[in-house]
């Protein structure tokens, strides 16, 4: 089974225990709002442009408002039940979906007092290693620091944004160098450089 399928299972268990109210890390959204939203992302073709395109986000914005509105458990199953065959995801699901469900999981997750990190294989680590090293490229903007990612667990090492004569060594798990690229500040991560850049690197553009 990939990675994004079996986070994807992982993520509908956990969403099904918290349940449709417990709170995310996605800003205000709610476990409901955040299967609202991987519904939309993976059924509705006609307002997949705006997850990404500011201009087009009202139309998207609607139409998960209007899936949020569903019976909980049918929001749930379908999913569970991952991209339709006729969905422009489906074939795509396990490239483009692994680091989606993993995110999005730890988000309900870590959205709860006294969350851990969970222990994962050594070869979905990798997998994450790979995503965390292309998101990496893509994050930290708008500051003129270098940003090197180093894994905890094997002690690999890659230069994931070039600027600038300053560093900033990120040592975590890949998971983790995988979630504090996209933006999220609930993670376990060691950095390492002056105090300057450390600073300014926590005030850049993390995410795509």
């Amino acid at each position: 089974m990939s990675l994004a399928r079996s986070e994807r299972h992982a993520l509908v268990r956990t969403m099904s225990e918290v349940g449709p109210d417990a709170p995310t890390l996605c800003g205000d959204w709610t476990v409901r709002d955040l299967a609202a939203h991987l519904l939309v992302r993976e059924r509705r073709p006609d307002a997949m442009p705006g997850i990404m395109v500011p201009a087009l986000s009202g139309h998207t914005e609607k139409v998960r408002r209007a899936a949020t509105d569903r019976q909980w458990s049918h929001l749930l199953a379908d999913v569970d039940s991952g991209p339709p065959k006729w969905s422009p995801m489906f074939l795509l699901d396990s490239v483009a979906n692994a680091a989606e469900m993993f995110v999005h999981h730890e988000d309900v997750r870590r959205a709860r007092p006294g969350w851990e990190p969970r222990t994962l294989s050594a070869a979905d680590q990798d997998q994450l290693w790979r995503m965390a090293r292309m998101i990496g490229r893509r994050s930290y903007g708008g500051c003129d620091v270098t940003v090197v990612f180093e894994r905890s667990d094997s002690g690999e090492k890659a230069t994931v944004r070039k600027r600038g004569p300053r560093t900033v060594v990120m040592r975590g798990e890949p998971s983790e160098l995988l979630l504090h690229a996209f933006g999220r500040d609930e993670v376990r991560v060691e950095t390492d450089g002056d105090e300057s850049a450390v600073t300014e690197l926590k005030g850049s553009k993390r995410g795509l």
